[in-house]
């Protein structure tokens, strides 16, 4: 195995070893945005799976571009198929094959790529998972993974399941906001009429597996430090919650086969400032952090991101994460690898 390979299938290693997968034995999985950060660890749980003889299920990998070698190769140790397509294109779900379990984790989870995108940004999730749902097999189930962005402008942090945002079809992010709250509430019309479903509120996922030029903050400030200096847009005084996407991974493979509730929280635990981890990334890799004297904070973004975890560790006993030194080191192995091919 490639360095790469290496550092995805510890974590998936990781994750079989912390979440209970007995329940896919026999089954059809069909898992989109497949070449996603959290694509690429479902698949990395799977391929451990079955490498240690445990794993019988046939797999369906949905992705629109063509996979990395170390992703084909995870895919392959897998035992899963390719399945490449736009599943915003009119035809192109109609392909796919029928599953027991879906994990619609498709769509931009970086803002740059989905503000240039709002439309497909939409239609991804929502005309794609109503086209999902026709390939949900009876008695299947299938998990939506949103976003912890549908409790922008509550004060309410942590954010509870029960709570919601404050933004309007008008915000700047409202593209990504609305059509996850608009998906939720397409698992929740679905579950109404007896058909499994639940939804994910996903936040600050990040670690090994993403690629060049990734827009999301943590990644980027990486790729600047590889380059020898950070510079922020502002003063970074927004406060963030990370979630090291082993553990994002193994409580969604919990709310797939275990899950009672429509909706879940799936975020992590360790707090840290915008501006504390610029300057944790640049001590790490030895270079200097620059801020600026005036601020350009992106349009929308929010103050905060907290998510209150009590639910998974009530329900999973989830108690143990990553911590964010062990996450942030290991996601720069990944990126200075990734950047040195």
């Amino acid at each position: 195995m490639d360095k790469l390979q290496d550092l995805i299938m510890e974590d998936g290693e990781r994750i079989c070893s912390r979440a209970d997968l007995g329940k896919l034995d026999g089954s059809r999985i069909l898992i989109t945005g497949a070449s996603g950060l959290v694509g690429v660890h479902l698949l990395a749980s799977l391929a451990y799976l079955a490498s240690s003889g445990k794993g019988r299920y046939e797999l369906t990998a949905a992705m629109q571009s063509r996979p990395p070698a170390y992703l084909a190769e995870i895919i392959e140790r897998a035992g899963g198929r390719i399945f490449r397509g736009d599943l915003t294109d009119a035809g192109v779900p109609e392909g796919l094959p029928k599953a027991d379990y879906i994990i619609h984790s498709a769509g931009y989870a970086q803002p740059g790529r989905f503000l240039d995108n709002p439309v497909k940004t939409i239609q991804i999730n929502t005309s794609a998972l109503f086209a999902l749902f026709q390939k949900l097999a009876p008695r299947g189930k299938l998990l939506f993974v949103s976003t912890s962005e549908v409790y922008s402008g509550s004060p309410n942090i942590p954010y509870r399941e029960p709570d919601i945002g404050t933004t309007t079809p008008t915000h700047p992010r409202a593209c990504y906001i609305e059509s996850k709250r608009c998906g939720e509430a397409i698992c929740g019309a679905y579950r109404q009429s007896g058909v499994d479903a639940a939804s994910a509120r996903l936040s600050l996922a990040y670690g090994p597996g993403t690629g060049k030029g990734d827009g999301r903050v943590l990644n980027a400030f990486i790729e600047k430090a590889l380059k020898g200096t950070i510079t922020l847009l502002d003063h970074g005084e927004a406060g963030r919650t990370y979630c090291y996407v082993s553990d994002a991974v193994e409580l969604m493979w919990n709310i797939l086969l275990k899950g009672r509730e429509p909706v879940y929280n799936v975020g992590g635990i360790s707090r840290t400032t915008v501006r504390e981890l610029a300057v944790r990334i640049g001590e790490y890799l030895r270079v200097p952090v620059v801020f600026p004297d005036e601020t350009r904070q992106l349009a929308g973004t929010p103050e905060d991101v907290r998510l209150d975890m009590a639910k998974a560790r009530e329900e999973f006993g989830k108690e143990e994460y990553l911590s964010l030194d062990e996450g942030l080191a290991r996601t720069i192995e990944w990126q200075k690898i990734l950047y040195a091919q």
